[in-house]
């Protein structure tokens, strides 16, 4: 099988989602303030959200041809997310940084969902990925109204 030209814009893709995954994790054990326990929640359950769909494009990736790296070596080197930082973070800002990070991460595949079109499989994970991260991101930008 000749390289499919949709394996880097996955492999992009799913490095974010790992950073993403882990930043979620660790903002879940270190958020804090008056709306801890909604928070706590909600960032486990993006974090499942979002293993999900970087399992769903690593799968995709294998039955393509390609070799999924979700490395800690290679997520450190190629993520385009920003880091949260260690140590507490408040309520407040966790969900401000995860609306911004989850909207960030879908613009970046949303621009690239049209150099797909030669892999319909792989854009059409490519945009239910955008639709798991556009309604998180809504779920957190909706506690800041």
């Amino acid at each position: 099988m000749t390289s499919s030209p949709a394996l880097p814009i996955l492999q992009a893709a799913l490095v974010d989602l790992i950073d993403l995954t882990l930043l979620a994790k660790q903002a879940h054990w270190n958020v804090h303030g008056p709306r801890f326990r909604s928070v706590h929640l909600e960032l486990d359950e993006v974090e499942a959200e979002l293993r999900e769909a970087q399992d769903l494009i690593a799968e995709r990736m294998a039955a393509i041809g390609g070799n999924p790296d979700g490395r800690a070596v290679t997520v450190q080197a190629t993520s385009k997310v920003a880091d949260i930082g260690a140590g507490p973070v408040t309520d407040s800002d966790a969900v401000s940084q995860f609306a911004e990070r989850l909207d960030g991460l879908a613009r970046r595949i949303e621009a690239q969902v049209g150099d797909l079109d030669v892999d319909p499989a792989s854009q059409d994970i490519a945009i239910s990925t955008i639709q798991v991260l556009d309604k998180a991101a809504w779920m957190f930008r909706a506690q800041t109204a």
